[in-house]
């Protein structure tokens, strides 16, 4: 008689910034071109903890903390991605790219361009982004919009500690500079991630969740908030397909599109604000194809107020999109009142 019994795994959980400092651990560890650099990364361990106690482990030569200017450090990665280092930069909050936007945009990004292709610029760039922490209008924005604007730089979203992980690594291997968007209520979010080395791939979007009635796009925390959306919508009989769009630039048109096809119904949910926001430019790529001819309904696009990010609890609430706004907007394109 067969008495074996297969007991599976504990599934190991990660909060996402645990996701991110295991990834710049094992990028350390491999590769010593790789070093972090960053305003009070070391000793501190960075502004919101994610850099930990990497510096001790690793020393003040591989975990830079740099001067108090933006523009500076920013620079300084770059001339060191130039000659042959692989620098992974945290800016204290994403608004201070403000500061450092020349060596992003007109630096980092076209230096491999002007010179013909002879150097390339294996840079990383962590951003802390996003409102909900009560940091108001200079800590709180979220600008993935504004470098996703920019030929020459990839730009992520995760939303999952596996993903941050995967993502982070995927990046460290490309030879472009990218550019990684964190939002901060993510970091204590819990999830799987796999042990060791893997990657996840930029530029590929992934359904979170199979539905035929409507599509919603979302980024970030977005994507969470629409995942509630959705089990909600269920209930009263709505099918959403939830699609995780993960990579800013280069956008994954074919999931996007293969989706709308099936749905023919479309919300995209975004936090920055809505104006030339990223859900302008899914829904420009949907009316482009032959996707705009199977849809029942116009596109909605769910994304920041016309404003600056309140200090106020309740305001800061209400200038970005909520579960109760994509339940709505999801609920009124399925039942043929839009």
């Amino acid at each position: 008689m067969n008495t074996h019994v297969e007991i599976e795994a504990p599934t190991r959980e990660l909060s996402y910034a645990e996701a991110i400092r295991e990834a710049m651990d094992i990028a350390l560890g491999s590769d010593p071109a790789v070093v972090l650099m960053g305003e009070d990364i070391g000793v501190y361990g960075g502004a919101f903890q994610v850099t930990g106690d990497l510096v001790h482990k690793y020393g003040e030569d591989r975990v830079i903390d740099t001067p108090i200017s933006e523009l500076g450090g920013a620079g300084v990665a770059v001339g060191a991605a130039l000659t042959g280092l692989k620098p992974i930069f945290e800016f204290q909050f994403s608004d201070f790219a403000a500061l450092a936007m020349e060596q992003i945009v007109n630096q980092a990004a076209k230096v491999r361009y002007m010179l013909g292709g002879s150097v390339s610029v294996p840079l990383v760039m962590r951003f802390p982004a996003g409102s909900g922490t009560g940091a108001a209008a200079q800590h709180s924005q979220s600008i993935e919009a504004w470098l996703g604007h920019v030929p020459g730089l990839k730009v992520l979203q995760p939303s999952t500690p596996e993903d941050v992980k995967g993502m982070l690594l995927a990046a460290l291997a490309d030879p472009d500079p990218v550019m990684i968007f964190e939002h901060k209520i993510l970091y204590k979010m819990k999830g799987h991630v796999p042990e060791g080395y893997y990657t996840t791939p930029i530029g590929k979007a992934a359904v979170r969740r199979e539905g035929k009635d409507v599509t919603i796009v979302a980024t970030s925390l977005m994507v969470h908030k629409a995942l509630a959306a959705a089990e909600t919508l269920a209930a009263d009989g709505i099918e959403a397909e939830v699609i995780d769009l993960r990579t800013v630039r280069p956008m994954d048109r074919d999931t996007v599109l293969d989706s709308v096809r099936k749905t023919g119904r479309l919300v995209c949910v975004y936090e920055g604000v809505k104006t030339l926001g990223v859900g302008a430019e899914i829904s420009a790529m949907v009316a482009e194809s032959d996707a705009f001819d199977f849809l029942d309904a116009p596109i909605i696009r769910l994304g920041g107020a016309e404003c600056p990010i309140p200090y106020n609890p309740e305001l800061e609430k209400a200038a970005v999109p909520q579960m109760p706004d994509i339940l709505n907007a999801a609920r009124s394109l399925a039942k043929g009142q839009i």
